[in-house]
């Protein structure tokens, strides 16, 4: 076989894979069905949440239970907003979880560069250490950390729930498993090279490469964060909730007021809606930017 037979395969196979990376593929029936169902499934709490925050209680007791919204939604919001003391909740949780999730996106993604690209003594130890933490149960550390929260004196403030997720191990083994692979080392060595310092290639290079997985931690982070409830719970009280800690009051007395409950529900997860309808289309083109680097 000569050298002329052996290079019009290639020739064709090249020509063959330029045609098929410009086809757009197209979605099938199929496809569409199992998304719509997923749709409907992950959509059919949070409706039936809204159908029962718009109803009375006296008819969410009834059977069959009611598959469409009442009239009493605004109202029921309204009480919840009020029994609840809503107002100064969102504002601490907002406080609480916008803190956290800039601390933790920030301090992991320096920790996982570091874990990931620096050599130091003991690293390996030290990641072993840090991943060790994610096997202990959080209940264990809650009567200790109180101790230590109440020996500062800050009971029943919003930094007793800050300072224990300033950063976590979670964070940090994330971003240090993104950047193994996508930082290359030469893109630092050069800019070392180049005569950049620490903080210039953490700020030019590292961040930048890194953005994808902070926008996906850091989404991650604050749904945590806004949603925590036993640490709250126990550190701070009702004169200074969070969301989670205020919508306890409303499940108390002797006949809870379901619809009311639910209303206080649907209130505490707008704003997670409202974050990912904002952010969602730019942390799912960070991510696919990454996807295409990689």
């Amino acid at each position: 076989m000569t050298t002329g037979e052996l290079t019009l395969p290639r020739k064709a196979v090249r020509r063959r894979g330029r045609m098929g990376a410009g086809r757009q593929l197209h979605a099938g029936p199929v496809t569409y069905v199992v998304l719509t169902v997923f749709a409907l499934v992950s959509l059919a709490p949070l409706v039936w949440t809204a159908i029962a925050a718009s109803r009375t209680d006296r008819r969410l007791a009834q059977t069959p239970p009611p598959l469409w919204f009442g009239g009493n939604l605004f109202k029921n919001l309204q009480t919840a907003w009020d029994q609840a003391g809503l107002g100064t909740a969102m504002f601490n949780s907002v406080i609480v979880a916008g803190t956290i999730t800039v601390s933790t996106v920030l301090f992991s993604t320096l920790a996982g560069f570091a874990f990931a690209k620096l050599r130091f003594r003991f690293s390996s130890l030290l990641l072993l250490l840090t991943i060790g933490t994610m096997m202990i149960p959080p209940q264990l550390a809650v009567v200790p950390l109180y101790l230590w929260m109440s020996d500062l004196g800050w009971s029943n403030q919003l930094q007793t729930v800050i300072l224990p997720s300033l950063v976590t191990a979670f964070g940090t083994f994330f971003m240090r498993q993104y950047l193994v692979q996508a930082l290359p080392t030469e893109l630092i060595e050069a800019a070392r090279v180049d005569g950049a310092s620490s903080i210039r290639i953490v700020w030019h290079v590292v961040f930048p490469a890194a953005r994808p997985a902070m926008a996906v931690l850091g989404l991650l982070t604050f749904v945590f964060a806004w949603n925590d409830f036993l640490w709250p719970i126990i550190a701070l009280n009702q004169q200074n909730p969070t969301v989670q800690v205020a919508l306890n009051s409303l499940g108390t007395g002797y006949v809870p007021d379901q619809a009311v409950i639910m209303a206080g529900a649907l209130l505490g997860t707008l704003p997670l809606l409202v974050a990912f309808v904002l952010f969602g289309k730019q942390i799912v083109g960070g991510i696919m930017q990454g996807a295409i680097k990689g």
